[in-house]
């Protein structure tokens, strides 16, 4: 009994006395070396790489991780996971208090008032809306464009995201319309294979601009989504209301506050209002603002998502065309093979019933094949006579076989 509890005891003490490999927290807490909360890296916080473009065109890498991300956009966690080029989501754009989160192909970024972040890939994909905004911030700086800061990284991803997504229902049409002619003069496996794999890549790729097209329409028909994109006129009002804030707070701390007036519980102990409370109050203003500007003019903005949304759709109208295309190109051949399915069964038929008429002249001659004697057999000609009628009777039979099916209409006429 004793040698049975040995162990447990002998490793009770060793807790107790914290031996090396083994300690304990602050807070008497037992921990192993790599497991406590030192010792674990969280998931999602290491720093992953962000391509900052500014207004003027600049561009740097920076190393952010999720949380000083989330704190620096104000997006939630679940926007982020958009962004990450591991997964593979939806063409997607959402417009949040101070960010636009764009997933749109190969362009991942998060475009603010005056600077995007832009996701660094591994393969370099996003190298070229990187020169390609910078160049156009440049150009357009130069030429004093008053398209918000916004607007124009929004636009440049919108028309790449359409510009590739066009290209490759180019190329698919290039390749699909031969291969269903060949198929439809020659149908093999091969054939058949090959357009099967083309079908595939079609209906993928109809998939990704349908989901482009359903979320530039739905963005569309909301005001209010389009509303909170607008974030230079918002950041504006944010920096006048704060300053008309700071005045109207330094004009009471030099008339009243002086005068022994209570302080107001907005505010801290220097007099000056808290920054939380800035925010609330700024939220209230904003909330009731657009409250009573609730039909507030977006035409910017829809003009810019209608005109790709004119490009999205004609690309859908393509892909919709070729898949009509070849579904008619399978109902050509599915005709074509059912005519030949209907000649071969209609030459069994004809086969079959040969085969019948041969059986009835094969049983004549086996009847007469036996070993009996007759009268028949005395005089040649007999056996002649015999021959001639059995073939006429088949003919004969053979003939109303063929009217019979004539007149089911199982052989044309």
């Amino acid at each position: 009994m004793k040698d049975s509890h040995s162990p447990l005891l002998s490793f009770l003490p060793k807790l107790a006395s914290s031996p090396e490999g083994i300690k304990f927290d602050g807070h008497g807490h037992l921990g192993f070396p790599g497991l406590g909360a030192s010792g674990l890296k969280k998931r999602g916080q290491s720093n992953r790489s962000w391509i900052e473009i500014d207004s003027t065109g600049s561009m740097r890498v920076v190393a952010l991780d999720k949380t000083a991300l989330m704190k620096r956009c104000g997006l939630p966690s679940r926007d982020l996971r958009l962004l990450d080029p591991v997964f593979v989501y939806p063409s997607t754009i959402l417009g949040r208090g101070s960010a636009i989160v764009v997933s749109l192909e190969q362009v991942r970024c998060i475009i603010m008032a005056d600077v995007v972040l832009l996701v660094r890939s591994a393969d370099n994909s996003s190298m070229q809306y990187e020169t390609e905004l910078c160049q156009r911030l440049r150009m357009m700086n130069d030429q004093n464009d008053d398209l918000p800061f916004e607007f124009k990284a929004l636009e440049l991803a919108l028309e790449m995201a359409c510009t590739l997504l066009d290209s490759q229902v180019t190329d698919l049409e290039i390749e699909v319309y031969p291969v269903l002619e060949e198929l439809a003069s020659s149908v093999s496996t091969a054939n058949l294979e090959h357009v099967r794999r083309l079908k595939s890549q079609l209906l993928a790729l109809t998939h990704r601009v349908q989901k482009m097209h359903d979320e530039i329409e739905q963005l569309m028909d909301d005001d209010g989504d389009m509303a909170e994109m607008y974030l230079t006129e918002k950041k504006e009002r944010m920096e006048s209301y704060l300053s008309n804030e700071a005045y109207i707070n330094n004009t009471q701390t030099g008339d009243w506050v002086s005068h022994s007036a209570p302080a107001s519980p907005t505010c801290s102990s220097s007099g000056l209002p808290e920054k939380g409370s800035s925010n609330l109050s700024f939220s209230k203003h904003e909330s009731s603002r657009e409250s009573s500007t609730k039909g507030r003019q977006v035409e910017v903005l829809e003009m810019l998502l209608e005109a790709y949304f004119v490009v999205i759709d004609s690309t859908l109208s393509k892909l919709l065309s070729l898949k009509e295309y070849i579904d008619d190109t399978e109902d050509f051949i599915n005709i074509k093979l059912d005519n030949v399915r209907n000649q071969l069964i209609q030459f069994e038929l004809l086969l079959a019933a040969a085969t019948f008429v041969v059986a009835m002249f094969a049983v004549v001659t086996g009847v007469f094949g036996m070993n009996f004697e007759d009268s028949v057999f005395d005089t040649a000609s007999t056996f002649n006579w015999v021959v001639v009628l059995s073939s006429i009777l088949c003919i004969v039979v053979y003939s109303f076989i063929l009217l019979y099916f004539k007149h089911k209409k199982l052989l044309p006429v």
